[in-house]
């Protein structure tokens, strides 16, 4: 990871000696917080990255969805023909009840 922010740690020393830090603990404490700065900070490197792979799960996910579209389109169409398929079978069932019964009569 590259530097993410400027931190003047001359200045920090210059203020923290001026404080009453002795030069060595002030020097130990700007290293210091140089190394968490730079450790937990994200750069845009790192923004862009996570920002990539966002987009990338997005686009799995919508090409998921479009699968799973597709499957119950088709499930809805078979059921919309095997119900038609009954339907007519019953229609006929009843047809050739309601002619028998004619005939009967």
């Amino acid at each position: 990871m590259s530097e993410a922010i400027a931190f003047d740690t001359h200045r920090f020393v210059k203020r923290l000696t001026d404080s009453g830090f002795t030069e060595r603990q002030a020097e130990t404490l700007a290293e210091e917080h140089v190394a968490l700065l730079n450790g937990n900070l994200a750069t845009r490197t790192d923004v862009a990255n996570v920002e990539a792979k966002i987009e990338a799960l997005r686009q799995q996910t919508k090409a998921d969805i479009a699968k799973i579209e597709a499957k119950i389109e088709a499930k809805i169409e078979s059921s919309k023909a095997e119900l038609l398929k009954w339907m007519v079978g019953a229609l006929v069932a009843q047809g050739g009840l309601i002619v028998a019964l004619v005939k009967l009569l």
